[in-house]
């Protein structure tokens, strides 16, 4: 790469040709020899001493000739890598006045041309103005010679596209007295840079100006990828948008562009940018690129601890252990924390005991709590117990843990006195006891505890406290029998509980209580029930009757009336039920709103009708100031200029996701006005199934139309890219939203014409929306909805015979369309009529032929495309009659069940594809775009035809060709090889 000084300044480029660097040039002229009637170009030094300046240059000045026609080319040149080449042009000009009497022969002009070649020869090629392309007539615009005395330099520079190997640029005089200084030829690249840790190589800039190159930046050494690093090449040389990246791997640090190793002392543990840093406390990095740092003896860093944390000891013991009797049962241990902590703050504790049965509990719990407490219960009476507190933390683990120990004897026990339990009354829900007070004369009862249960689960119990002889147990479940016992604490701790009473909670019936005691009256309303079994059995006959009446209803309609079902979503949107859900790709499409369109509110105009085109693109498009774009891709071309994908931020919204289509600097008035007027058709229409046009941007370069963007491409591609991958369901949802989204259009008046699978768009969330509006026009009357057109290309393969023949195009033979549109859906992508030429599907079609049902396609779906292709457009659907019959379809799955059968076309039919044409196995699995297969049948030895035709479904599996889609279709092409070598042989032919 080198500096190339312009007159605009220093670019980054590569230079093929600079004369300033040849001590000879012997460039190819003409006229030249004894032929020439005039000198014509002449090579000769052009000196500067002031400048320092001694170049060969050419030279011309037949001013005092007429007709002119001198010719100078420059060697073959080649590209190299350039996309788009530049010529520098330094010359003199003589002013024609100074050539008194020969006005009508001088000229102030030359003409530079080029002529790309795909190999030098040894002869220059030919010279006449018709194999040479025009770049520019250069007229000297810095001034002229208009004395002898005098050097006027001019510097001119143009570009061209290059797609072959090299050129020939030429110059052509025509009666101009001028000379040829220096001649430089160059392509520019954006420099070779590293940037985000990642290096980018010099990359030459794209074939048009306004034109991005994308370019992917490999990670320097010591860095991982964190997001795909990439940059994109302006047309002047200059990088723009950065994206993605590389950072440092864990072991090293960031220093300008590189990555270097963390020194002794230091860590860094994480893919990241930041830098190096100490050790923690207590921990040593003793080698250069530490991840992480080794604790020092004694200390220890817990598994879950950052490793940022210094390393840690565990605690030392809990302090003051100490104990209260609560009762002759229960003790409570109190402690102080530890003195030391060990450095951390998650310290917790453990309580053991020696001779602590199982029935002993401990709260809040005997391990793993951080209180300095716990109450131990389920103690026995008189018996010496050793407890023992240990304080721990998240390094306990790594070495024994410190405890403090104490040995307390528990108190005798205190007998029951409570006595007469008895039930006072019973309900549904609440139950009344009562008992005597216990006879203690050397002790005051303090309170008594009650404990109650459901027979049968004396562990759940639950229990209730009371100072009185008399508690009510309220929120018991109803007709359930319960168990109750008593017990009474007194001075010196709880007593035993008293023996179990049980007792049956009452029943409910409407407002009344019906209680399981002899009490309690239990009235049975026998008038309230007997009324509502009379209310239920009413309403049953009602519904019945209701039922039978719809059902009749139903059978006098249609068909399409009746078997119609709504869902409805929060909204009131009709809703596609979820009938089935993929494998692989999700059915985001179940949910897109059935409309149903009773007609259009308002008619499609056509922009082509306006005195001033641009008035069609203000009134139906919206101005958008290309600051609020940001480009961030380019991920295709079309018939105008590029298609980019980029972010729209406009003020107060949401940034969105966008498709830019540009149109290219160097068009024609006629290009930038086609161009905007499919802007100006799109912005007409408002539909989930129609691409929705966010605005465009006029006031600026380059011109761009902003649409929806739509991640899934194109449809065709897509689905051949999934090739078997959904369910029929799942395909005739996105036919569905193809057959609204037509409807739409027709209802406003509006005709396609080019409706295929490959203008069809597909979103996230496999919504199918129209695209591509180049070639619609607006049906002309009302009655025909004919369109006549006054040539130009047809989509044959899609295009409806009226519309072939007699160039009419309708909403029918939108229709005709469309029913080529569902069988490439069906087929995942297969190409219409295969590989036959425009004019035998021309012929075949006249002749009644029609495509068959593909591979597993339902017959009814095979019925509805034939439906489309009938020869009389009067006799096919409308898009709205489509619609409601997919509709239906897609509500009675079952109807899909059904597998046409004629699929199984004669083989020998002349407008079937000859499967016998291919003589090995590439050319074979290439014809069937199989060729991704091509190793796994070599590796199998499967290196003949004959060995192909003996393949079976297993033996595919085997090959390692899984895809049900792809299996189907290499079997379909085996069958038919085989059924046409049969067919072949049986005539007498050897094939």
């Amino acid at each position: 790469m080198t500096v190339v000084t312009t007159r605009d300044g220093a670019i980054k480029g590569v230079v093929l040709l600079d004369t300033t660097q040849e001590s000879s040039l012997e460039w190819t002229r003409y006229p030249y020899g004894p032929q020439a009637r005039t000198p014509g170009w002449v090579e000769e030094s052009f000196t500067n001493f002031e400048q320092g300046i001694n170049w060969r240059s050419y030279v011309v000045c037949d001013v005092a000739y007429n007709s002119v026609n001198n010719w100078l080319w420059t060697p073959f040149i080649e590209r190299r890598e350039a996309n788009r080449m530049y010529i520098e042009v330094k010359f003199s000009m003589r002013d024609c006045n100074l050539f008194p009497g020969m006005a009508l022969s001088c000229k102030e002009t030359f003409s530079l041309l080029y002529y790309e070649f795909d190999a030098a020869t040894k002869e220059p090629p030919p010279w006449e103005p018709d194999s040479y392309k025009l770049i520019d007539r250069i007229a000297a615009d810095e001034g002229r010679f208009t004395s002898t005395s005098e050097v006027i330099i001019n510097t001119e520079v143009r570009s061209v596209p290059i797609t072959k190997k090299g050129v020939y640029f030429a110059f052509r005089d025509q009666g101009a007295c001028l000379s040829l200084i220096a001649i430089k030829v160059y392509y520019i690249t954006c420099p070779s840079v590293t940037l985000n840790f990642a290096y980018f190589p010099e990359t030459p800039t794209g074939h048009e100006l306004p034109a991005i190159v994308s370019a992917e930046g490999q990670c320097v050494a010591n860095t991982a990828v964190v997001d795909t690093p990439r940059l994109l090449c302006k047309g002047d040389g200059n990088w723009t948008l950065p994206s993605g990246g590389c950072k440092c791997v864990a072991g090293y640090e960031p220093v300008d562009q590189s990555c270097q190793l963390c020194s002794m002392g230091t860590y860094k543990e994480n893919v990241g940018d930041e830098l190096c840093m100490p050790c923690p406390l207590h921990s040593t990095a003793t080698f250069t690129g530490s991840v992480e740092c080794q604790c020092d003896k004694n200390y220890y860093r817990s598994p879950k601890d950052p490793k940022s944390w210094p390393c840690t000891e565990p605690p030392s013991k809990p302090l003051n252990l100490s104990e209260t009797f609560v009762d002759q049962s229960s003790v409570l241990l109190t402690w102080y924390s530890p003195k030391y902590l060990g450095g951390r703050n998650d310290t917790f504790y453990k309580v053991t005991c020696d001779k602590c049965g199982a029935g002993v509990t401990y709260v809040p719990s005997q391990q793993g709590f951080t209180d300095t407490k716990v109450t131990v219960t389920g103690l026995s009476p008189v018996t010496t117990y050793t407890f023992r507190v240990y304080a721990e933390n998240g390094v306990s683990s790594f070495t024994a843990s410190k405890y403090s120990e104490i040995t307390i004897t528990t108190e005798a026990s205190v007998p029951s006195l409570v006595s007469n339990v008895r039930i006072k009354s019973v309900k549904s829900s609440e139950i009344t006891l009562e008992w005597d007070a216990p006879d203690d004369p050397f002790s005051d009862t303090e309170n008594y505890e009650v404990r109650y249960y459901q027979k049968g689960h004396e562990r759940n119990g639950s229990t209730a406290t009371t100072t009185k002889e008399e508690i009510t147990i309220p929120n018991l479940k109803e007709g359930t029998i319960y168990g109750f016992q008593v017990r009474a604490k007194t001075t010196h701790g709880w007593g035993d509980y008293s023996k179990t009473v049980f007792k049956t909670t009452g029943a409910k019936l409407a407002t009344r209580e019906l209680v399981a005691d002899d009490q309690v009256q239990v009235p049975i309303i026998v008038g309230v029930a007997v009324t509502v079994v009379a209310v239920i059995v009413f309403v049953i006959v009602i519904i019945m009757l209701y039922i039978r009446r719809s059902s009749d209803e139903c059978n006098k309609k249609q068909p399409s009336d009746c078997d119609t079902l709504e869902y409805r979503n929060g909204e009131g949107k009709k809703l596609v039920p979820a009938l089935v859900h993929p494998p692989i790709v999700p059915t985001a499409w179940l949910t897109t709103p059935l409309f149903t369109q009773c007609g259009a509110s308002r008619a499609y105009i056509d922009p082509h009708t306006y005195e001033d085109p641009n008035q069609a693109v203000r009134e139906f498009t919206k101005e958008i100031d290309a600051s609020h774009i940001t480009i961030e891709s380019i991920i295709g071309g079309g018939e105008f200029g590029d298609v980019c994908k980029g972010r729209l931020k406009l003020q107060g919204q949401t940034e969105v996701t966008v498709a830019i289509k540009t149109l290219k600097p160097s068009s024609s008035d006629k290009a930038r006005m086609d161009f905007l007027t499919e802007a100006s058709i799109m912005g007409q229409f408002d539909h989930p199934n129609v691409i929705y046009l966010q605005g465009v941007v006029t006031k600026s370069n380059p011109v761009m139309i902003i649409t929806e963007f739509m991640e899934n491409g194109s449809l065709d591609t897509f689905l051949r890219a999934n090739d078997g991958k959904f369910q029929v369901i799942q395909l005739v949802g996105m036919l569905r939203g193809i057959a609204a989204g037509m409807q739409y259009l027709a209802e406003m008046n509006y005709v396609h014409r080019d409706l295929a699978a490959r203008n069809v768009l597909v979103n996230g969330n496999l919504v199918c929306k129209i695209a591509d509006f180049g070639l619609s026009r607006e049906i002309e009357s009302a009655t025909e909805g004919a369109y006549t057109t006054r040539g130009g290309k047809i989509p044959v393969r899609w295009t409806a015979p009226e519309a072939i023949a007699y160039r009419k195009f309708t909403s029918a033979s939108d229709v005709w369309s469309f029913g080529i549109v569902f069988w490439e859906v069906m087929s995942y992508g297969e190409r219409p009529y295969w590989n036959w030429s425009n004019q035998d599907v021309i012929k075949s079609i006249e002749k009644g032929y029609r495509l068959p049902a593909p591979m597993d396609c339902p017959e009814a779906l095979h019925q509805l495309m034939l439906d489309c292709w009938q020869k009389e457009r009067a006799h096919r659907p409308t898009f709205a009659v489509i619609v409601k019959t997919l509709d239906k379809l897609m509500r009675c799955p079952e109807s899909l069940k059904k597998i046409a059968q004629n699929r199984h076309q004669n083989p020998l039919d002349p407008n079937a594809p000859d499967m016998t044409q291919f003589k090995t196995v590439d050319e074979w699995l290439a014809g069937i775009k199989m060729q991704r297969y091509q190793e796994n049948f070599q590796q199998a030895g499967i290196t003949s035809m004959d060995a192909v035709t003996r393949i079976t479904l297993k033996d595919l599996t085997a090959l390692g060709v899984t895809l049900v889609g792809h299996q189907k279709k290499i079997i379909n092409s085996i069958q038919t090889m085989r059924a046409q070598l049969n067919a072949n042989m049986s005539e007498g032919f050897l094939v």
